[in-house]
């Protein structure tokens, strides 16, 4: 029986705005996942075209088994070409997005019933925060990375303005009332605040004040100090409150028919090496080698999921060509690689997995975070390093910072073998994860904390529905 009674006068109706990429599209339908267990109304917009064909194939497959969504779908002017900025897909669809959020307004301004609130990806708090106060609702922001670099997102007008605090004299990024953050793990498009990534973000983060909350897939006892920090005005001031619901838990998605689950079914208990690094992170040919031969020579049994380009349908290279025929062979028996789609989720969750080689994208965090499965940060790009320093300090993983920016130097055979053995056989590591695995447990079960928060926001909109 469902935890609400009443009319459906009183029944919040939500509005769910995920902008590009898997990365944020994930924690979205998640969200709205667990809105429909609590007996909300849910309304997911998406753009008509997406980046990825995954974006495409995962809506798709998560409204036909939630039809009780309702859905809609518009289309975004395209940008003109610019040579100012970079070409990657997903930024230029990230400004995109955020510059036409505030055509929603006509989709939705005549829902019935009238929607209660807006949950807009933060990337475009902006147009939806407007929308927002047109409608008389309010706007939560959903941020789809860690408070720790949710508040260098918030600092980002600030940092932008004042050519110094980023220049290369400094050593730390200072926010007030924080620990400060080492300009290492800044990204490097933030050091230029023409680039359209850097450009799309500051004018979004500018709107976050006039948002009523930020809802964030992080919990209390993963990011304590950042999350007091800001939550009792210590530091970002102007920011509303933090809001932490995670880890979100994960979705039934299609039934999986893939090869690994039996291979991984036949494998010891935390045997296996889990090697992935998302939906958008292509590695170089080189250094594909050094992890092929890391991998062999720690001599642990490893499921390798491969990705060669950024946007999945132009990764068409055979894994012959990338691996060679007598990698494939050798390893035959204890090895898996792979270049498809895989749920990530269900892996995790295998017995068989005893340690994961990550880049740090924060869905990928929550979810060993979920499990207490052990790991070995290698950030990539992005937000990837702060989420690395976080798990770190959380006991979750280790993270070996010499080894820079994704592509930003080779990391040879013999760091990666290291580093592979003490993730597989740290025992005080190992011990460390399985807490942080049991406190995010309490955090989503009956009385925890992240449970009381999204319910205090649920009944608020009950609330506001009534008056």
């Amino acid at each position: 029986m469902s935890i609400f009674q009443g009319s459906e006068a009183s029944q919040p109706h939500i509005a769910l705005f995920p902008s590009a990429g898997m990365g944020h599209l994930t924690p979205f339908l998640r969200l709205a996942s667990m809105l429909l267990s609590h007996n909300c109304m849910v309304t997911l917009l998406t753009t008509k075209s997406t980046v990825s064909a995954a974006e495409s194939t995962y809506i798709s497959f998560f409204l036909s088994t939630n039809p009780e969504i309702k859905h809609i779908e518009f289309q975004v002017p395209p940008m003109q070409p610019s040579n100012t900025t970079a070409d990657d897909p997903f930024f230029i669809q990230f400004k995109a997005t955020s510059r036409s959020a505030h055509l929603i307004y006509p989709l939705i301004s005549s829902l019935s019933p009238p929607l209660s609130a807006i949950f807009s990806d933060l990337v475009v708090a902006s147009g939806v925060s407007k929308v927002a106060v047109y409608l008389g609702i309010p706007n939560y922001a959903v941020s789809t990375t860690s408070a720790k670099f949710l508040s260098l997102l918030a600092y980002l007008p600030i940092l932008t303005s004042d050519a110094a605090k980023l220049s290369n004299r400094s050593t730390d990024i200072e926010i007030p009332g924080l620990t400060p953050l080492p300009i290492s793990s800044i990204p490097p498009p933030f050091f230029n605040p023409d680039h359209l990534f850097t450009a799309t973000l500051v004018s979004n983060a500018i709107a976050l004040p006039d948002c009523k909350g930020i809802l964030m897939n992080t919990f209390d006892c993963f990011e304590p100090e950042t999350l007091s920090a800001i939550n009792n005005k210590r530091a970002l001031r102007n920011l509303p409150p933090i809001l932490p619901i995670g880890p979100l838990e994960t979705y039934e998605l299609k039934k999986d028919l893939g090869q690994y689950l039996p291979w991984l079914n036949s494998q010891p208990a935390e045997s296996v090496v889990f090697v992935s690094f998302g939906s958008r992170t292509a590695m170089t040919k080189d250094q594909i080698k050094e992890l092929r031969h890391g991998l062999e020579k720690s001599e642990y049994r490893f499921l390798w999921i491969l990705k060669t380009k950024t946007v999945d349908k132009d990764d068409t290279e055979d894994l012959e060509d990338l691996l060679s025929c007598s990698f494939l062979e050798r390893t035959k028996n204890k090895g898996m690689v792979l270049k498809e789609w895989v749920n990530q989720q269900d892996i995790l969750a295998h017995p068989a997995v005893g340690g994961f080689v990550n880049h740090c994208g924060w869905n990928s965090v929550m979810e060993a975070a979920q499990r207490g499965i052990p790991m070995l940060a290698w950030p990539q790009h992005g937000d990837q390093r702060a989420n690395a320093e976080v798990l770190e300090k959380a006991g979750l993983g280790i993270w070996d910072r010499t080894w820079g920016w994704g592509g930003q130097r080779l990391v040879k055979t013999d760091e990666i073998q290291k580093r592979i053995s003490e993730l597989m056989t740290d025992v005080k590591l190992k011990s460390r994860a399985k807490k942080v695995g049991e406190e995010a447990r309490k955090a989503t079960g009956n009385g925890g904390s992240s449970i009381k928060t999204i319910m205090e926001v649920i009944e608020s909109l009950k609330q506001n529905n009534r008056s």
